[in-house]
């Protein structure tokens, strides 16, 4: 699938690449409704109607990630609500032991996430998988989503990878396409993001089921 040969560097999603996209995706579909339906003595139901709309209009935006935002826009402490199912943090197949490998290869390994800061502290308390990396990278830190060509931009100033012996893989179309649109060279898509549901649709990428099928030995 990838000529390790041509890869220098190795840029790498978090949530739904790496980890099990079944922790976010509860969290924010079932249980943030859920408190927020407690908190105003309304039914779960009720909550994910006046939710939706909120959530729909950032998609796309810093703001849909964004901890702080959400938790101003809700009254709710999203921290403390993620700490709540911190055993649902779990890598996807293979993750871990495909880092090690790229690590004992001499990969410069970069992850670059949309994830808040402090998301991002809480799941690498709950893993141990800092070490494998040369820079743990946020989108907050730029201002910019990495659906955004500015994100590229910034991230280009910040670590100037060479775009022509780059592999980004990430869970999300929009995206890879960006990233496509900026010239990184080698994509790879995600087939199962989230262990409890089905295969996703990666378009025009190829895409992983388990990270085992990348490791190079």
């Amino acid at each position: 699938m990838i000529n390790w040969n041509a890869i220098d560097t190795v840029l790498l999603d978090m949530d739904g690449t790496l980890l099990d996209l079944h922790f976010d995706n509860y969290f924010w579909m079932e249980y943030v409704p859920q408190k927020y339906a407690e908190k105003h003595s309304i039914t779960l139901e009720q909550s994910k109607e006046e939710l939706h709309p909120r959530v729909a209009q950032t998609f796309g935006k810093l703001e849909w990630y964004c901890l702080d935002y959400w938790a101003r826009e809700l009254d709710l402490d999203i921290i403390a609500l993620k700490q709540e199912l911190v055993h649902l943090i779990s890598f996807r197949p293979g993750a871990d032991r495909f880092l090690q490998n790229i690590r004992d290869r001499g990969k410069k390994v970069i992850m670059i996430t949309n994830a808040h800061r402090d998301g991002l502290s809480l799941k690498l308390e709950r893993l141990s998988m800092a070490h494998y990396f040369d820079r743990l990278i946020s989108s907050h830190d730029y201002g910019y989503p990495k659906e955004t060509q500015a994100f590229w931009h910034n991230l280009e100033a910040d670590i100037g990878t060479d775009k022509e012996r780059a592999l980004f893989i990430d869970d999300s179309l929009p995206v890879l396409n960006s990233a496509k649109t900026y010239g990184i060279a080698h994509l790879l898509a995600i087939r199962y993001p989230d262990s409890k549901q089905g295969a996703k649709d990666t378009g025009e990428y190829q895409a992983v089921e388990d990270f085992q099928e990348l490791i190079h030995l």
